[in-house]
């Protein structure tokens, strides 16, 4: 069993019934977060399906596109692009030409520019430096279905679209790659140029 708060300490209490597979959070999204636009207060502007704290900065020029909830004092730039469910927390940064779908990020948390962020959990106070990517497909692959190794146990996700789930205070170094089903601890560091591939054999199908 994988327990989100073992990556992610702040994570969202509605969403713990689904707590551990996180894979199924991801998939929830679009679901849930109308049910959590619900309950907000009246520091958040609604509209159009989404909520946006009164305190964040919208950029010219990005784009939301679908369910959305974007907390206090986060700034969206001119060209971002989120879609498909997407959840931030406060003081979230996402940079110029960046896309995100069906994803959490929890506070503080950079995505520099140029990133994509694919069905994928981040946590807070997490670097992404430019043109990192966490994928969340196997493109490349025959068989598509995501397997994940956590604790050494190979887990079968069973969906066709999970990115990561990257702890706390993590850093992901510039046009490094995060491959499906990637899982990271809290505090890890990603290298420039690195490709993460956790299960061996899936660099070879």
């Amino acid at each position: 069993m994988i327990y989100i708060d073992e990556f992610i300490q702040d994570f969202p209490k509605q969403l713990v019934k689904l707590n551990a597979r996180p894979w199924l959070i991801n998939a929830a999204l679009p679901e849930m977060l109308p049910e959590m636009i619900m309950g907000l207060g009246g520091d958040y502007i609604i509209r159009d399906n989404s909520a946006i704290h009164k305190t964040a900065t919208i950029e010219t020029g990005a784009v939301i596109k679908g369910c959305c909830i974007i907390g206090p004092n986060c700034f969206i730039a001119s060209g971002a692009y989120l879609r498909g469910g997407v959840y931030l927390g406060d003081a979230v940064v996402i940079g110029p030409g960046t896309e995100v779908k069906t994803s959490i990020i929890m506070h503080h948390s950079h995505l520099a520019h140029f990133n994509f962020i694919g069905d994928s959990l981040i946590g807070s106070h997490v670097n992404l430096e430019a043109g990192a990517v966490v994928c969340n497909h196997w493109n490349e692959r025959t068989l598509k279905a995501i397997r994940l190794c956590y604790r050494s146990e190979i887990i079968e996700t069973e969906v066709e679209k999970f990115g990561a789930v990257v702890g706390d205070q993590s850093r992901i170094g510039a046009n490094a790659v995060l491959s499906p089903g990637t899982i990271l601890s809290r505090n890890s560091v990603v290298g420039r140029l690195q490709l993460v591939v956790q299960l061996p054999d899936d660099m070879d199908m």
